[in-house]
């Protein structure tokens, strides 16, 4: 089953298609990478499927629900989380008081100790339990992204957008990230921008390539690597 679809989505900025015409399918469960050249169009067609950046035309249907027309608050409310390629914390709030806000926006009706023991279950999951008393703004920037993650993990998304998770990570960190995702098969569906390839061709079960906003390719991570078109327009000249 599909957990998300789209038909035709474009976005168009003063006669430059950023996205034009994309039919995308991506089953529950899987872990899907988004890769593709800077100016692909990649942020631009996520940021549609999270409603942050309307769509010119198309649709998008989300768990059997057509959502083109919802706001991005809504969205959440549907069970979409979304991290950015630059972090969004509160830098003066601590590392659990962060997790534990993002737990509570979905869960108003949960009491604290609930809401408590998903912020301690995310932040076990990406390591960073020890540093739950810190202030987040102390974290490295690469805490910072994972704490983000965390954030995400608390509100226990169908959907879990990550774009550009592992920037700024160490290569340990990296390897715990590709651990983590793994891990959390069957429990979410994950979409994936990364330009990190090792992480991609590790962590994603299917890929798909946009190239001047437009589908290029899609396959396993073996099918892409051997894609004479997708060498030529990206990974030629992709960072390892």
């Amino acid at each position: 089953m599909n957990l998300v679809s789209t038909r035709g989505l474009s976005k168009h900025y003063s006669g430059l298609n950023a996205v034009s015409d994309v039919d995308f399918d991506l089953p529950q469960g899987q872990i899907r990478a988004i890769i593709g050249p800077n100016g692909a169009g990649k942020t631009t067609f996520v940021g549609m499927l999270s409603g942050r950046i309307p769509s010119s035309s198309g649709t998008i249907t989300f768990n059997n629900r057509e959502i083109s027309a919802l706001p991005a608050h809504k969205r959440i409310a549907l069970g979409m989380a979304y991290t950015f390629q630059i972090t969004s914390i509160f830098s003066n709030l601590s590392v659990h008081e962060n997790v534990a806000l993002a737990a509570r926006s979905l869960h108003n009706s949960a009491n604290t100790l609930s809401v408590d023991q998903r912020a301690v279950d995310a932040l076990r999951r990406v390591n960073l339990l020890d540093r739950q008393e810190q202030i987040a703004g102390d974290l490295s920037y690469g805490h910072q992204r994972l704490l983000e993650i965390a954030m995400g993990l608390a509100q226990s998304p169908k959907l879990f957008i990550l774009d550009e998770p592992t920037q700024g990570l160490s290569a340990e960190e990296i390897e715990a990230f590709v651990i983590l995702m793994k891990s959390l098969a069957g429990d979410t569906t994950i979409l994936l921008i990364e330009h990190n390839m090792d992480v991609v061709m590790a962590a994603a079960d299917y890929i798909t390539v946009l190239n001047f906003g437009e589908t290029l390719a899609e396959g396993t991570p073996q099918e892409i690597r051997t894609n004479s078109e997708v060498q030529a327009a990206y990974l030629g000249t992709a960072n390892a």
